[in-house]
């Protein structure tokens, strides 16, 4: 019954599961990335990033303030103040003076520390440091707190991020590079495999099989291969290390999936509307420009989401290609690279710059995805 014409197949529950399966783990991390790059480098710290809209129970040092803030009260020496920032609305559940014991104390207790004075913590964080002989030193007593703070996001990663003066950490820059590197690296071979393919689905030439059978050999071929070599040639003709060498690398890279891709579209189109316009005098340059291109669209864009988010999420031609001692045309991936060396435990400056960096394939997948499974089926069936 299950292959009546009408009826659902038996399997359509196994594959929403799965493909719900497969949602939730693509979306998970990449969720979890951008919660964690709003938040403060303690919470980070203390509490995964699905705890981040509860309030959240962690430890802090805090200290009260100078002795030469005291003031004298009768016959005693008083500190007071609040060992919180301002307007923090942290509630402190316990307390101490020792890291050994950080809890010995609750909200309203006094803590004799001897010859050191007496010390009363509120909940608010509001205390009193007395003691009754003057205090000396230059810094405040310790304060161990366990405290509940609220949820807490912040902007300071992304200013610190994207607006930093320091040329090892702005990612603005790095951004600017890597739009600079993608947007020709994805126009270039789009141009080229389109003639290509056309010249390969609809013009007959000799040797036209064999260049089909290379097209497919060399997607097989890893990209590894060619590197050392390419930046030889590179540096023997005089393009060097730049731009202009890594667009050439990236189309020539690019070049076979975008042709094999292409080409398989174009050969499925009507074979009625080219031999039509070719009766009416129209040449292969008029029909590729005014019937091919229009109606290969989907296959051109699709093939540009796969070119663009190879390029932007690219590492390692950048590093083979482009000249990144001075900074000037670093890359996003080599800059995330470079923080995870400077900034090895600056989690929340890590998770906002690997955000930044995937905003733009995530606004390219949502807004195109139509193209990118049209793409993935294109020349699949007939």
């Amino acid at each position: 019954m299950d292959n009546i014409a009408g009826t659902k197949s038996s399997l359509t529950w196994a594959v929403h599961i799965s493909v719900a399966i497969l949602v939730a783990l693509w979306l998970f991390p990449t969720v979890g990335l951008f919660v964690s790059s709003f938040r403060t480098a303690d919470q980070i710290a203390t509490s995964g990033w699905w705890k981040a809209l509860f309030p959240q129970e962690q430890n802090e040092v805090l200290r009260t303030a100078a002795p030469d803030t005291q003031v004298q009260e009768g016959t005693l020496y008083v500190i007071e103040g609040n060992l919180f920032e301002t307007g923090s609305e942290s509630e402190i559940s316990a307390w101490g003076t020792s890291s050994r014991e950080i809890s010995a104390y609750g909200p309203g207790d006094t803590a004799d520390l001897g010859e050191d004075g007496r010390l009363t913590v509120m909940a608010d964080g509001n205390y009193r440091y007395e003691n009754d002989t003057a205090f000396e030193g230059r810094r405040g007593e310790r304060v161990f707190v366990t405290a509940t703070a609220p949820p807490e996001f912040t902007l300071d990663n992304y200013r610190q991020v994207l607006l930093s003066e320091d040329a090892t950490d702005s990612m603005a820059k790095a951004f600017f590079n890597t739009l600079t590197v993608t947007i020709p690296a994805t126009i270039i071979p789009i141009l080229i495999a389109a003639f290509a393919a056309y010249a390969l689905a609809w013009m007959d030439f000799p040797g036209r099989a064999l260049l089909i059978a290379a097209v497919v050999g060399l997607l097989v071929v890893p990209l590894q291969l060619a590197l050392i070599p390419l930046l030889k040639l590179h540096l023997g003709i005089g393009i060097g290390k730049g731009y202009l060498g890594v667009w050439l690398a990236h189309t020539g890279f690019g070049l076979p999936l975008a042709i094999y891709l292409l080409r398989n579209y174009m050969v499925g189109l009507p074979r009625d509307i080219i031999e039509n316009a070719r009766v009416d005098g129209a040449s292969d340059f008029q029909i590729f420009v005014k019937i091919i291109l229009p109606l290969s669209f989907p296959a051109l864009a699709s093939f540009a989401i796969f070119q663009f988010l190879w390029t932007w999420n690219d590492l390692l031609v950048a590093l083979v290609f482009l000249i990144d001692s001075t900074g000037e045309t670093t890359v996003m991936t080599r800059q995330i690279v470079e923080l995870l060396g400077t900034r090895g435990g600056n989690w929340e400056i890590l998770a906002t710059a690997a955000f930044v960096s995937i905003s733009v394939p995530l606004i390219v997948f949502f807004a195109m995805q139509k193209y990118l499974v049209r793409g993935m089926l294109a020349g699949s069936v007939k």
